[in-house]
């Protein structure tokens, strides 16, 4: 499993639930805290290459998956293939 990045502040609670989710399915994650960083909406832009508007902003290894709902659809397609 690649690690999975997501970039969010801890007083959100999608930002919270994407970090819950990984940790339930034992998936690396790398927190990247805005506020800690001092980063904008737009310095995630800018790493991620897809424009913010929301958090968390959420990537597997290299690819860019998107917000909480496409990370939970994202990990529920894994694990319908590894129950395959």
């Amino acid at each position: 499993m690649d690690q999975v990045t997501i970039y969010g502040r801890s007083s959100c609670g999608f930002c919270v639930r994407a970090k819950s989710l990984c940790e339930s399915r034992d998936m690396p994650y790398t927190w990247v805290d805005m506020i800690e960083h001092d980063m904008t909406k737009a310095d995630i832009a800018d790493k991620i290459g897809h424009p913010v508007y929301t958090v968390p902003q959420i990537l597997v290894g290299d690819r860019y998956i998107g917000g909480f709902d496409q990370f939970a659809a994202y990990v529920r397609e894994l694990e319908a293939d590894q129950a395959h």
